[in-house]
């Protein structure tokens, strides 16, 4: 009965938060209001991809197959149009390369029609589609023959954009070449040797071992060591050959951008081991975006303190988020303001969320970033949207359906979205234009 109580109650401090008066100023004209769905996470069935084969192979890491997911890939429809009827105006999705090119060189007219009348259907509902051309997920075939860590991987990739730009180019709003483009050095960072442990090993070898393959890779799996040049090189060649399809078309890329803190032996902040940590976080990438792409999406989620020993937990009594980071809804207005310092170029938010069950720690984790964004723009920093991650829950990589960041619940039967009380609370204050 306690927990029952417990749970009413939270449920309608809820409801009465996305009830409340917004506060908060006008948005600049012009800002994108939106959510993001990832290709693999929410279409389901992605039964070409090299991400699908190792949910399959044993051993696996994975807790759960990702198997129908939120059967987005015929649903799009209904999940555009409740973007748009709960007020927003932008929709960040992905297209899959492994439907595209199902095999070296054979590119699909039928997935390319299909996700041009993804595409309409956005414009249709009011919605600036940003698309994402590579969200981890990769073609089977490509990670046979070595994936981002092959010598020919940047010229492949880049083939793969220049063609899907082509047949789609001309109904984008803005796209981006990667999600998340420096995810393994994040990895690198929280969990030093995970690339290289004996579980993602086996995992591999499996796969290996399915596809006859002595070479396969897996980008979030990856040696960051090989694949980060030939991903800074996959980019670049990309962005060029998406240009040449359409020169107008804003090509960006995102990057997992986390509030990075470096304290010294005391626990005080040290510019220094910032800085440090930084570079280690980013790598090439701040090139890449100040030379190869016209926009910076940001993804900032929580912060990370780092010593000289390396990650430092959080502190003892610190809200955690269900996906186990520190929650820190500040850490996006850090970012932004890093982004802007650093790169220069302008600024996207195009990630920013929460994994949890409680919805009213939702809202206020939305208020309470917003509010950081607000600051921003008051300082002079063009910032041109806010997307929350994520429309849907949906499937979380290795952490399987376990972990709920979406706006909207999914049946995971009958595939039924219902929306939450933060998807009202965000939606009102998109229609209202207030950050």
């Amino acid at each position: 009965m306690i927990a029952r109580r417990t749970l009413l109650a939270a449920a309608g401090a809820a409801v009465t938060a996305a009830a409340a008066p917004v506060p908060g100023t006008s948005a600049p004209p012009g800002f994108l209001w939106g959510t993001a769905i990832s290709a693999h996470q929410s279409e389901g069935n992605d039964t070409n991809s090299d991400v699908w084969l190792l949910e399959n192979v044993s051993p696996t890491r994975f807790v759960e197959r990702s198997g129908d997911a939120c059967d987005s890939y015929h649903r799009y429809a209904e999940d555009i149009a409740l973007n748009a009827a709960l007020g927003f105006n932008c929709y960040r999705f992905g297209i899959e390369w492994a439907r595209i090119e199902p095999s070296p060189g054979q590119f699909s007219n039928a997935e390319l029609d299909h996700y041009a009348r993804v595409l309409e259907v956005c414009h249709a509902h009011g919605q600036t589609p940003i698309v994402t051309f590579n969200h981890f997920s990769a073609p089977r075939w490509f990670a046979e023959r070595g994936g981002f860590e092959g010598p020919d991987a940047p010229a492949l990739f880049a083939r793969y954009c220049g063609k899907a730009t082509e047949r789609l180019g001309p109904l984008i709003g803005m796209a981006s070449t990667f999600n998340e483009a420096n995810i393994q050095l994040l990895f690198a960072l929280m969990a030093p040797g995970v690339a290289q442990s004996p579980s993602v090993g086996a995992m591999l070898a499996a796969a290996g071992k399915a596809t006859g393959s002595e070479r396969f890779s897996s980008l979030m799996y990856a040696d960051p060591e090989r694949s980060q040049p030939i991903l800074l090189a996959a980019h670049r060649e990309a962005y060029q050959a998406m240009k040449a399809a359409r020169s107008s078309l804003p090509v960006g890329v995102t990057l997992t951008t986390q509030d990075v803190q470096g304290l010294d032996e005391a626990g005080a902040p040290d510019a220094a081991m910032t800085l440090a940590y930084q570079q280690r976080l980013y790598g090439g990438w701040v090139e890449a975006a100040r030379d190869s792409a016209d926009f910076i999406g940001v993804q900032a989620y929580t912060r990370l303190r780092f010593n000289r020993q390396g990650l430092v937990t959080p502190s003892a009594g610190a809200e955690l988020t269900a996906a186990g980071y520190e929650y820190d809804p500040q850490a996006l207005a850090a970012t932004i303001r890093w982004a802007h310092k650093v790169i220069g170029k302008p600024i996207y938010v195009t990630e920013n969320g929460i994994g949890t069950d409680d919805d009213a720690r939702r809202i206020a984790f939305i208020a309470e970033a917003l509010d950081g964004v607000r600051a921003c723009i008051a300082e002079g920093i063009a910032v041109h949207s806010y997307i929350y991650w994520s429309l849907l829950d949906n499937f979380e990589w290795t952490s399987g359906y376990s972990k709920h960041f979406g706006l909207a619940a999914v049946d995971r039967t009958t595939f039924k979205r219902t929306p939450k009380p933060s998807a009202q609370y965000l939606g009102r204050r998109a229609k209202l234009n207030l950050l």
